[in-house]
């Protein structure tokens, strides 16, 4: 453990901010894994959008995973706050880099990512235990 944190020598204390590094790391590696998957096969794009969903539910509940274990108490506040906070920030992207307008049903997805990262943050405290 030691050599880990003399490699690494920064460490994110607060758990939100923690949670959310978490999230867009499994992000990446999900939609890395989705392109190789599009790449290889002969699958369309249109076909992605369900993969594409599973991958940001896993980011998130892995997110408040990370959140509700670096914080020991509140998870659900915690993992909440990760999945609020990374569909903003998706939702920010999509609109400033596709162009596209903002509807109703785009924050109506905020639920469901607050509700996982809940759900990931109360397992994360019970996984310090």
């Amino acid at each position: 453990m030691e050599y880990k944190r003399r490699m690494l020598p920064f460490r994110i204390s607060h758990p939100t901010v923690s949670g959310l590094w978490y999230s867009f790391l499994w992000m990446m590696i999900g939609a890395l894994i989705l392109s190789l998957f599009l790449h290889l096969s002969q699958m369309q794009e249109d076909n992605l959008s369900v993969y594409t969903y599973l991958t940001h539910a896993l980011s998130i509940g892995f997110g408040g995973i990370a959140a509700g274990k670096r914080s020991g108490r509140k998870g659900w506040y915690q993992g909440g706050l990760v999945g609020v906070l990374y569909g903003i920030i998706v939702l920010l992207i999509s609109f400033l880099a596709l162009d596209s307008q903002l509807i109703l049903n785009d924050f109506l997805l905020l639920l469901p990512a607050s509700l996982i990262g809940m759900v990931g943050g109360v397992m994360g405290v019970n996984l310090q235990k």
